[in-house]
């Protein structure tokens, strides 16, 4: 077994790569479980030794990338972010388009030295605001807002996780390290581009449709799947459930009866209601909250409001990141004997489970919460949900954020300059302002996403074990002839191409990852400046303009705009081609062969 496995390791090292990337497609498993399964196959298949594993996470792209969500996470504890939202917010309704302009810039700015997912969070209530000072769709910034944070990340190395990875991985393929700033004259060219793009021709196709940010949803598409319970002594037990009134409403359908361990999806508007029948539902959230404060019903696991008791109902997105994507929707934490209540659950396009209590969150799902205020403050923040009607009052140490402003330039001041590298003046930084007590040291564990970090450390070992396997050499020999000879400027195109197409099915980290050491010994192979082909990776690994799923800001945007799948494909595919095309003439000149 061991010699078939050593004779034909190449063959079955690619099978081992494509099970890993349909696994990423399919999404029955989380992406870093996914890697870590890919991971242990290499090991098994003898492609990985167990000291290569220990080998990977010596590699300073992970923790780097660790260092830089504390100090972005150092930024929002602070309130800086948020002083700055606040600001704009402040302008936006009378000044909406410099506002606009001048929000376009700041997220660029912000999202070249920050993790760009706050910083999309953080901006969301103001591009609502600006789209009605300007009476048009919300559906006309979103997903404007998502590709501008995108576009941001790429000038600078630290803008990106997979900026970051990139240069981690190809360090260890023998290239020396990027310098903060040497990608940002071609992030630049791409920013420009593309706000060129959207600001001709994509804005005229964004879809005018209304969002959800400034109230409630009203039609079917935006109904939450509920789960009522009848009560005892209602008048509507002994009638058939479609002769019941309340639940005849044009925003209500019911699609089961649960009675008892029995589930009922035939004809259920002839069957006879009981007490303590469990009915599920697609309703509004108008209709749910009217039956939930009803005397003949409520929703199941939820209780109605007491006589002056101070409640609170919001829509909450479940961000891409969340700990408990998996789990279901009953354990979020905080939620028991908080004396609040999950409402509804709505899965766009999908429906979410066959019953509230069956449902397990996914990224994007959007949340019906309704409880007291200090109780929904603390569920949003405790399972990262994102809430989209409401504004939540956090404690900011405002005092510090001069600090954490000043720990931040510091660090992109001595790494622009050569002084130190990245990585250690990244934690330098945290070291002062753990000292400082800018952040606690519980705090900044917390802002250190773990779910990318195990994501990461297991797509690397599965990269030394492609290489080991002689998959990627064997890749490179296939691709050769097929291109030898061809223009530089042609040879950058395949393989900014091969890398944005990849990134918009499956993570841009495991994409970095794959396709970097390809794109070194592809360069090595036809005598190509191997640099200019991993910024090629760089950028394409970055550049998901064209699925709601390739990058999390666009999955964030996708349900608080209201989107379809097909908006970002018909907006996102010619931006795609655009600033892919501009991008690669970008690098052929920047890094002549």
């Amino acid at each position: 077994m061991a010699e078939f496995f050593a004779q034909h390791s190449a063959l079955i090292g690619l099978l081992l790569i494509t099970l890993v990337f349909v696994a990423f497609v399919l999404e029955r498993y989380p992406p870093e479980v996914v890697a870590c399964g890919g991971a242990v196959a290499f090991l098994l298949c003898g492609y990985l030794k167990a000291e290569q594993i220990t080998a990977v996470f010596s590699n300073p792209a992970p923790i780097t990338i660790a260092a830089m969500f504390v100090l972005s996470g150092t930024l929002i504890r602070t309130g800086v972010l948020d002083a700055a939202a606040s600001l704009l917010l402040s302008h936006a309704t009378r000044r909406p388009v410099a506002t606009l302009l001048v929000t376009s810039a700041g997220i660029i700015l912000a999202s070249a030295f920050i993790n760009n997912t706050p910083v999309v969070i953080v901006l969301i209530p103001i591009s609502i605001e600006i789209a009605r000072a300007l009476k048009i769709a919300e559906t006309k910034l979103m997903m404007p807002l998502s590709f501008v944070a995108i576009l941001g990340g790429t000038c600078s190395m630290i803008g990106t996780s997979t900026n970051l990875l990139v240069d981690g991985v190809a360090r260890g393929q023998g290239l020396e390290p990027f310098s903060i700033f040497e990608i940002t004259p071609i992030g630049l060219v791409a920013a420009a581009v593309g706000l060129g793009y959207l600001a001709l021709v994509g804005w005229r196709l964004l879809p005018n449709r209304e969002g959800v940010g400034s109230k409630l949803s009203e039609n079917d598409e935006d109904s939450y799947l509920t789960e009522i319970v009848v009560r005892d002594g209602a008048s509507a037990i002994g009638k058939p459930l479609g002769e019941v009134g309340a639940l005849s409403s044009r925003g209500i359908r019911p699609v089961a009866l649960r009675r008892g361990t029995e589930t009922l999806r035939r004809d259920i508007a002839a069957i006879v209601l009981q007490k303590a029948d469990r009915i599920v539902m697609f309703a509004s959230p108008e209709e749910i909250l009217t039956l939930h404060a009803s005397d003949g019903f409520r929703i199941a696991r939820g209780r109605p409001a007491r006589a002056g008791e101070d409640r609170m109902v919001v829509e909450a997105t479940v961000a891409p990141h969340r700990r408990g994507i998996g789990r279901g929707v009953m354990e979020l934490s905080g939620l028991s004997g908080s004396g609040s209540s999950v409402l509804g659950v709505r899965r766009h396009r999908h429906v979410p489970g066959p019953s509230l209590q069956a449902i397990r969150l996914r990224p994007a799902d959007r949340l019906l919460l309704e409880g007291p205020p200090d109780a929904i403050a603390r569920i949003t923040e405790e399972n990262d949900l994102v809430g989209v009607n409401v504004s939540q009052a956090r404690r900011f140490r405002r005092e510090k954020a001069p600090l954490a402003i000043a720990a931040l330039l510091a660090v992109v001041v001595v790494s622009a300059f050569g002084l130190v590298t990245i990585q250690t003046a990244a934690f330098v930084a945290i070291a002062v302002i753990l000292l400082l007590r800018v952040i606690d040291a519980d705090e900044a564990w917390r802002t250190i996403r773990g779910d990318l970090l195990i994501l990461i450390f297991a797509m690397l070992a599965i990269g030394i074990g492609m290489e080991q396997a002689g998959t990627a050499q064997m890749i490179v020999d296939a691709v050769t002839p097929l291109i030898e000879g061809a223009p530089h400027i042609v040879v950058l195109l395949v393989v900014y191409g091969l890398s944005s197409m990849l990134t918009e099915i499956v993570t841009n980290n495991a994409v970095a990852v794959i396709v970097t050491p390809i794109a070194v010994a592809l360069g090595v192979n036809l005598g190509i400046d191997p640099r200019s082909l991993v910024v090629a990776v760089m950028f394409g690994a970055s550049a998901s303009f064209a699925t709601p799923i390739g990058y999390q800001t666009n999955t964030l945007v996708y349900a608080a705009g209201n989107y379809r799948f097909m908006d970002f494909v018909k907006v996102g595919l010619p931006m795609n081609i655009i600033v892919g095309i501009a991008t690669t003439i970008a690098i052929y000149f920047y890094y002549p062969a």
